[in-house]
């Protein structure tokens, strides 16, 4: 039986959904039924339920976005450190093995070019430079490579890295939804990762008992929004041919882009965005079923649901 943390979020539903899919016994749990923040009352959960594994889907990630957890810094460090830390405890107690969602935006930028030209990745040992330590970070960027510093002992943990989560069906907290809705855009290069390879490469972790540890859990290779507004212009162009004109006119909409990031801050955001290439040769190695980016995201443009309307 597995136990979900958080399972009413974005991230979350889609672990719910997809392993009891798989005929697997997924349990979501949330704070009303059971304070999960508190040690104690998480280890009573865990003797009374006695999964065989734990996800910590929960967080506190702000909405419409991180700007919001510079106003909400308490709320934002207990839920991205202090909770992570409590669930560590009660499970290392407890002896239950389970899986943490962190976040690759606790980097900024990449580790610099290969001879080729492109853009070296993050690796899972690279010290955070996007974080309290680094001085220059969001307070949620922040609090998640907290929470990454605090975990690194806890015995029986798996660190998942989400970065930038996209999928081909039209979500408030979908990178292509984003892009799709908002007026402008800024012009950056990311490592991304398909909603759906994510949650089926970290339960590959947990099934194949690949090492504990930290994994980036992002689709090979990464893309500028640049490209991505390219790739959705090109789906509407497909889509118009095929007589689909209302998907056609909204994929062709102006993109419209911030000239510098220093215009989008003045402009546009109170806290500072990480923008990062992950490197994925751990994540290749145990041959996680990652797809590559721009693969997966042709997919997903291609497969596209708009949400359903409002009556």
């Amino acid at each position: 039986m597995i136990l979900i943390l958080g399972a009413k979020g974005y991230v979350g539903r889609r672990f719910l959904t997809y392993l009891n899919e798989r005929g697997l016994k997924a349990v979501s749990v949330s704070r009303s039924d059971v304070d999960y923040g508190h040690t104690e009352s998480l280890r009573k959960l865990l003797r009374d339920r006695r999964p065989d594994f734990v996800i910590n889907a929960a967080g506190f990630t702000g909405k419409p976005n991180v700007d919001a957890c510079e106003s909400a810094k308490a709320d934002t460090l207990t839920g991205n450190a202090v909770l992570p830390l409590r669930i560590a405890e009660a499970c290392a107690a407890e002896k239950v093995t389970w899986g943490h969602i962190s976040s690759g935006c606790i980097y900024q930028g990449n580790r610099g070019l290969d001879e080729d030209g492109a853009p070296l990745g993050f690796r899972e040992t690279d010290t955070p430079n996007f974080s309290f330590a680094s001085g220059h970070c969001s307070f949620y960027s922040g609090t998640k490579a907290l929470a990454e510093q605090v975990l690194k002992d806890a015995p029986n943990l798996y660190i998942w890295r989400l970065r930038v989560p996209f999928e081909g069906r039209d979500n408030p907290r979908n990178y292509l939804s984003k892009l799709l809705n908002y007026q402008r855009l800024l012009d950056v290069r990311n490592s991304l990762s398909h909603l759906d390879d994510f949650v089926a490469s970290c339960w590959a972790t947990m099934e194949r008992r690949t090492p504990f540890g930290i994994y980036n859990v992002t689709n090979p290779g990464s893309v500028t929004t640049r490209e991505v507004v390219e790739m959705i212009r090109a789906e509407g162009e497909r889509r118009r041919k095929k007589g689909d004109t209302f998907s056609a006119d909204r994929m062709a909409k102006n993109f419209d882009f911030f000239e510098s990031e220093a215009e989008f801050m003045q402009k546009a955001a109170i806290a500072h965005r990480s923008s990062c290439v992950l490197d994925t040769t751990k994540a290749e190695e145990f041959k996680l079923p990652l797809r590559p980016v721009h693969q997966a995201l042709e997919e997903s443009l291609h497969n596209w649901e708009w949400a359903p309307s409002e009556p």
